[in-house]
């Protein structure tokens, strides 16, 4: 599960439990409904999303159990995650990530999909684990690696050798934005970053649109030719197709089921 609060100008999206938080279709598709919730709210060209969870996982990449038990959700699962992530990079409103554990495979694709990651430093790490279970990195990965991991010592560390990143780890990486003591005071500077960032008064249009432009290759990668068209397409992208493409194969996300405060999704 997951829930959608709003709080003034703040969204927070919570996953919640003390589970994995790895992803699934219906959980992929109740996410992104809280999405084009936010979307949609009046406010949010003037607003920030926070993105968290309960217990020790932030997320823990795909559902691969259900992908094994059920080959063709592996594709399914890739689509609605790439949709998920061009849903981030395009919407209208900066966005943070409050990592308060562990962040894995596709878990910290999500991370990296924010603008910012807060990170606490007690507990958990980021980790890109295809290397250690034997799968290779899809193309438009590398491509989010390379757009948000700047030194080549750092990329080689996350993609080539699977390192378990600490938040004071991120930090020297470049990676991570600030470390915290603990999950409570990780959420706590994600709200007054939030607020601070409220406060300045951009528009969030104008915001979204640079967003894509900064990250068009991780859109192009998406959207690539080395991939089958799966007919799933982002809800606000001005640079997303109408029919895009999946990779091969894909690595796997992780995300609850949404709870709007008001609404069940």
């Amino acid at each position: 599960m997951c829930t959608l609060e709003k709080r003034g100008r703040l969204f927070l999206l919570k996953l919640t439990g003390d589970g994995e938080h790895r992803l699934n279709p219906t959980l992929l598709d109740n996410i992104r409904s809280a999405i084009t919730q936010i979307r949609s709210d009046p406010s949010s060209s003037q607003s920030v999303l926070i993105t968290t969870s309960d217990g020790k996982f932030f997320s823990n990449g795909y559902d691969l159990a259900l992908a094994a038990s059920d080959p063709p959700l592996r594709a399914v699962m890739a689509a609605k995650l790439q949709s998920l992530v061009a849903d981030l990079i395009s919407l209208p409103m900066p966005t943070i990530a409050a990592v308060t554990g562990h962040a894995s495979a596709a878990g910290f694709l999500l991370a990296m999909s924010h603008d910012y990651i807060l990170m606490r430093r007690d507990r958990g790490f980021l980790y890109m684990s295809e290397l250690d279970i034997e799968l290779v990195l899809p193309a438009w990965f590398m491509s989010m690696i390379r757009m948000k991991v700047v030194s080549p010592a750092a990329k080689r560390d996350v993609a080539l050798t699977a390192e378990k990143i600490t938040a004071d780890r991120g930090l020297e990486m470049g990676i991570v934005d600030s470390s915290h003591g603990s999950a409570g005071e990780t959420v706590e500077a994600a709200v007054k970053l939030g607020e601070e960032i409220v406060r300045r008064g951009a528009d969030g249009h104008v915001y979204g649109r640079m967003r894509e432009t900064l990250l068009r290759e991780v859109l192009h990668a998406i959207g690539s030719n080395e991939s089958a068209s799966n007919g799933v397409r982002n809800s606000g992208s001005k640079f997303w197709s109408s029919s895009w493409r999946t990779s091969t194969w894909s690595a796997f996300l992780l995300l609850p089921r949404c709870v709007g405060r008001s609404a069940r999704f």
